[in-house]
């Protein structure tokens, strides 16, 4: 038997909304990723009043700020893309799971077949006296 036998009978699901995202987000993940480059750049070609310490100080924190904003994008974006993945594969078709048969039965293995995995059994702590 084939491992991707697909179950009979079933029907899948229309494409919906995870299409559409999964579309659009190698787009979203490119112009996000400018948009949070494009506050460094200007930092760079605005002409700063000040000592040449405040204004690498200035830049250097407008720069962490544009790559954590990069790094918070780029996080929203893979998750919508594994969510709209997994729709996307709920939605696809059904395949055969168990394909073998199923043996069941209503008492546990007996001691000794194979399977079986003995237990140890405890014994119940003693009762102490207690002093009146």
């Amino acid at each position: 038997m084939s491992p991707f036998t697909q179950l009979p009978g079933f029907t899948r699901s229309p494409p919906g909304l995870e299409r559409a995202i999964l579309r659009r987000l190698p787009g979203v993940l490119v112009l996000g990723t400018l948009a949070s480059a494009l506050p460094s750049l200007v930092a760079r070609m605005f002409p700063w009043q000040g000592s040449a310490v405040e204004v690498a100080t200035l830049i250097t924190t407008i720069d962490i700020y544009g790559i954590s904003l990069a790094i918070l994008h780029w996080t929203v974006v893979f998750t919508l893309a594994i969510g709209a993945f997994t729709v996307m594969v709920m939605k696809g078709p059904a395949y055969v799971a168990d394909a073998y048969p199923l043996e069941d039965s209503e008492t546990p293995d007996p001691p000794g077949k194979q399977g079986h995995v003995a237990r140890p059994v405890r014994a119940a702590p003693a009762k102490t006296r207690q002093r009146p």
